[in-house]
């Protein structure tokens, strides 16, 4: 079956309110692991993770940082309007040159209580932050799909969009969490390792490592290395279509540099395990732009449409010479960094190029990223989710997690 004929009715299971994590742990690495490997199922936790990936593994990590993307504006009259920045308009060529943008930027936003907005009407917010008073202004330029195009002002002019951000906005936590971001979240919805900024959600699996547990990696030569894609909230969307083609998946920004790509490929065809769906998304995505160059479609071999990755799956490249036709595109191009857009949609009938298991927590019912984990498990995955069940594992955002490796 093609993914585009499924249903995303076969991919409900009863998720009773009680087992969504609102808080994390105190400790992140004492959250429960499963492991499912060749059918069985075994729990652990994240403390212990190494024991459960064999040595000369390379692990894939998504370096992205939430960024304080929900801001809060009151008109004069008392109404509260919201807006929650998405991702840089059109006009920029990728997430990190808007956010380092100072003084004015064009921004895709949600825009909770916009029918109070009147047109032409200027919101203004006063911020005072380490002595220094900060003035932000957002005008409404246009709309584009279900999203406003919004325009930020600010001074003092010397400050950068994210650090604008950082000052007067608040940490945009996920809708079923239910409850407002608290001062915990600023470090616990990030994970130890966050660099760039431009996510609007955490890559969630990686909220569980450690120090400590880097250090186990470490010592039983277990490789890692780091990959960007920045979290849209697309990742919240629910899938509304009855059938799979009707569901528009949303896409995302990757950055990838050299180094990572030659870690890849000098990995295949070894063990390659990414922390997170967003991490399997990027490398997965890195495979087809790599034979979308090798087919000679140059001109828009970095974009990758959700259905893509299906129709060229005939073309049957290996995983090493799609990396190689990467770095060879950085060599011709001079350049030290893919940056690209996916909306890869991966599902039941997908076979995976580069990833030979992936970390990830549980995820919601009716959702692509359960799609995706049906993808690696086939209909295994309603024992795992039971199994998680009836074992007392949390679920989503702040809950437990799994090393799931995809069937041989």
């Amino acid at each position: 079956m093609h993914p585009k004929d499924l249903s995303i009715h076969d991919f409900i299971y009863d998720l009773p309110d009680e087992r969504i994590a609102r808080y994390p742990l105190p400790e992140r690495d004492a959250s429960k692991l499963l492991i499912w490997k060749n059918g069985q199922i075994s729990q652990d936790i994240y403390k212990n993770v190494a024991a459960h990936i064999p040595s000369r593994s390379l692990l894939v990590f998504n370096d992205t940082r939430v960024v304080e993307a929900r801001l809060l504006f009151r008109k004069p009259t008392g109404g509260v309007i919201e807006i929650f920045c998405l991702e840089p308009s059109s006009i920029y060529p990728d997430i990190t040159t808007a956010m380092a943008t100072c003084s004015c930027v064009e921004w895709k936003c949600l825009v909770g209580g916009a029918s109070k907005w009147k047109p032409g009407q200027v919101l203004e917010k006063m911020i005072t932050h380490e002595g220094i008073t900060v003035k932000l202004e957002a005008r409404c330029s246009g709309k584009e799909s279900e999203n406003f195009i919004i325009t930020f002002n600010w001074e003092p002019a010397t400050l950068s969009f994210a650090s604008l951000l950082h000052i007067a906005g608040a940490i945009p936590l996920p809708p079923y969490l239910k409850r407002e971001a608290e001062s915990s979240d600023l470090e616990r919805y990030q994970t130890i390792y966050a660099k760039e900024e431009g996510s609007v959600a955490a890559p969630t699996a990686g909220l569980h490592f450690t120090e400590n547990v880097m250090r186990s990696f470490e010592n039983k030569s277990i490789a890692r290395t780091m990959v960007t894609l920045h979290v849209g909230a697309g990742t919240f969307k629910p899938v509304k279509a009855e059938k799979m083609e009707d569901h528009d998946m949303h896409a995302e920004w990757i950055d990838v540099n050299r180094n990572a790509l030659q870690r890849l490929r000098d990995q295949l065809p070894g063990n390659i395990i990414p922390v997170g769906t967003t991490s399997l998304r990027t490398i997965e995505s890195l495979y087809w732009m790599g034979v979308k160059l090798i087919s000679g479609e140059k001109e828009n071999a970095f974009t990758l449409l959700q259905w893509e990755p299906y129709t060229l799956s005939e073309k049957n490249i290996a995983p090493a010479d799609a990396i190689d036709a990467l770095l060879q595109y950085l060599n011709e191009h001079k350049t030290e960094r893919i940056i690209a857009r996916t909306q890869i949609i991966i599902a039941p009938g997908y076979r995976f190029r580069m990833a030979s298991a992936l970390i990830t927590n549980f995820h919601q019912p009716a959702s692509t990223l359960l799609l995706l984990v049906a993808a690696i498990t086939g209909m295994a995955w309603r024992d795992i989710y039971a199994y998680a069940m009836e074992n007392d594992f949390r679920f989503l955002s702040y809950g437990d997690g799994s090393l799931l490796w995809i069937r041989e």
